[in-house]
């Protein structure tokens, strides 16, 4: 729960501020053709996973698939679309797991809290089980795997790469589609798809290359998958990069409850807001909102197989 200030004579208006900041966006006008949301963290949002299906449903967001990160929340997501109709999972340790797993974790930066370091045969382990996960008939992807150099230094490096790997195998090695964390790493994300042999369907979640990238994933069959953020002002190469890629290798996401699309952005993110990124897409492809979703609805069910 967030704390509000309060000064004695004061107006208020901080304290104001803070609740707007936290409360949901309003739902916005909903989508004629229904699509789905292919990447989303229900587990880190407010409510019920039965009232965020139900807001998303009603605005034409009818499949989610959610995405877990660590061995508890790949757990989670294998549960929750055991349990629900209109959810698939992925299975995987993010990229900056892996080195919490091999170096430790000593600030209990992650949810788990502080942990001791492990070596590579800790990491191996949780990988074993991610496999295990991964053969589940609710399970449609592996990911959010990849690699991430905003927040791991060189240290974990070796780490992430090992994780990207066996995460690659293993979505071979069950048919699934592999979905992928790349941040500021763009080069060696490609080079070790190309090294290990890229599986049938690779995601590139979030998707946060400039235009040339784009047209490297495309010739590769690579999937894009654009969130909230192409709405920031800031977010030109993401719209350049979006213009060019192909209309049947586009996907849309929440990242929720991350990435909030212009005008909430700080607020929280849910699956029920993707109408507001969908159609901005739409303005940036020229095309029209209902061809652009038929497209996107059509692309997440054949990368997800459902």
């Amino acid at each position: 729960m967030a704390k509000t200030a309060s000064t004695p004579g004061g107006s208020g208006k901080a304290s104001g501020a803070q609740k707007e900041k936290d409360a949901p966006p309003p739902p916005p006008e909903p989508l004629r053709v229904p699509v789905a949301d292919s990447h989303t963290h229900l587990d880190m949002q407010s409510g019920t996973v039965e009232e965020a299906l139900a807001k998303a449903a009603s605005v034409g967001v009818t499949t989610v698939v959610q995405v877990g990160c660590d061995l508890a929340g790949s757990r989670w997501a294998a549960e929750t679309a055991a349990a629900h109709e209109s959810v698939w999972a992925t299975v995987a340790l993010h990229p900056n797991e892996a080195p919490r797993i091999v170096l430790g974790d000593p600030d209990g930066w992650s949810r788990q809290g502080a942990r001791e370091p492990g070596g590579d045969a800790a990491l191996d382990a949780a990988l074993d089980r991610i496999a295990a996960l991964a053969a589940l008939p609710q399970v449609r992807g592996v990911g959010e795997t990849g690699l991430d150099y905003f927040r791991t230094g060189p240290e974990g490096m070796a780490a992430q790469e090992r994780s990207f790997r066996r995460h690659i195998a293993i979505a071979k090695e069950h048919g699934k589609a592999l979905v992928i964390h790349d941040r500021e790493a763009h080069d060696d994300v490609l080079r070790v798809l190309t090294e290990e042999g890229a599986p049938d369907t690779v995601v590139f979640h979030c998707y946060s290359g400039d235009a040339a990238m784009a047209k490297i994933c495309a010739e590769r069959g690579y999937y894009m998958s654009f969130a909230g953020n192409i709405t920031f002002k800031n977010a030109q190469p993401l719209r350049d990069a979006l213009a060019v890629a192909p209309l049947d290798l586009v996907l849309v996401e929440t990242d929720a409850p991350f990435l909030t699309p212009v005008p909430y952005r700080g607020r929280p993110n849910a699956p029920y807001l993707i109408p507001l990124t969908l159609r901005a897409m739409a303005e940036v492809k020229g095309a029209p909102e209902d061809t652009l979703a038929t497209a996107v609805a059509a692309n997440t069910a054949r990368v997800f197989g459902y």
